[in-house]
């Protein structure tokens, strides 16, 4: 019988165990104002899953920069791997903000003014940097392992070190904070580890981006509004014997360099509602068409 049929390998099985890295998008850095937050960062190892199961992954979107002085930069979008949320970062504080005060996030933004710095959530980053009371020297945002740093006289806060991790099997350092703004008498400061942006320095060195991938806060610039954060990044390691089949909307690379593993690293994804589901076998679509009957005789009579 003539048909078509479609098969598809894979199923749900038993358990397996993951290690995964969520980092979420980094803040952007204020106007005239303090370094954006780093995105909040969290790594686990030898955690359960399920095969069969369609586990949400979303990767954060850096906070954007903007031109208006009474307003923190935007904060960074959040990183979701299935139970597990890391917070985006908390933006730097526009030098015109009532308060001075950085926003809060996984990790916080740097102050303007006479400001503080943003608080970091616990176990994925740390407060921002405070702002100098008697120049325009602004904080820097907070990265994951480190505060972001206190403005001077002379030079605004550095953006705080990043947190370093080997699961794609090299050692890759990721959610710095950004770098604070200066006025022309300061010296531009650099941004934390692991993609934080650099700060700018009155209106002759513009503030820099936070790195994609990595969720490092953009610098303080003074410009024309803060610097953009860099997005984040969700990192999975299974073993080699698992394999992960996306929805339509994600963006991920593939890599097998370290011995007996799969790593799917997530740069993208277009909406919140997108998943990745484990099987043991790569999904495979198979499309088999049966060979179509033979003609009859045709004997013309006529």
């Amino acid at each position: 019988m003539a048909g078509i049929h479609l098969l598809l390998l894979g199923g749900p099985f038993a358990g397996l165990v993951a290690d995964y890295l969520v980092v979420a998008g980094g803040a952007a850095g204020g106007y005239n104002g303090g370094g954006g937050g780093a995105g909040g960062y969290r790594e686990f190892t030898s955690q359960s899953l399920s095969y069969g199961t369609a586990y949400t992954v979303t990767v954060g979107a850096g906070g954007a920069g903007n031109g208006t002085r009474t307003a923190t930069g935007g904060n960074g979008a959040d990183s979701v791997f299935s139970t597990v949320t890391s917070t985006g970062g908390g933006g730097g504080a526009g030098d015109q903000v009532t308060s001075g005060t950085g926003g809060n996030g996984g990790s916080g933004g740097g102050a303007s003014i006479n400001g503080t710095g943003g608080t970091g959530t616990s176990g994925q980053g740390n407060n921002g940097g405070t702002a100098n009371s008697t120049t325009s020297s602004c904080g820097g945002g907070g990265g994951a392992s480190a505060v972001g740093g206190n403005a001077t006289s002379s030079q605004p806060g550095a953006g705080g070190n990043g947190t370093a991790s080997s699961i794609t099997g090299s050692s890759v350092t990721r959610a710095g904070g950004g770098a604070g703004y200066g006025d022309n008498t300061t010296t531009v400061q650099s941004g934390g580890t692991g993609g934080g942006g650099s700060g700018g320095k009155g209106n002759t060195t513009q503030g820099t981006a936070g790195t994609a991938n990595t969720g490092g806060g953009g610098g303080g610039n003074g410009f024309s509004g803060g610097a953009n954060g860099g997005s984040g990044i969700v990192i999975i390691k299974v073993p080699s014997t698992a394999y992960a089949a996306f929805s339509s909307g994600v963006t991920y690379t593939f890599s097998s360099a370290v011995s007996g593993y799969n790593i799917y690293s997530v740069t993208a994804t277009s909406t919140t509602s997108e998943t990745v589901t484990f099987s043991t076998s790569p999904s495979v679509d198979y499309l088999v068409v049966a060979g179509g009957g033979g003609a009859g005789d045709f004997d013309d009579d006529s």
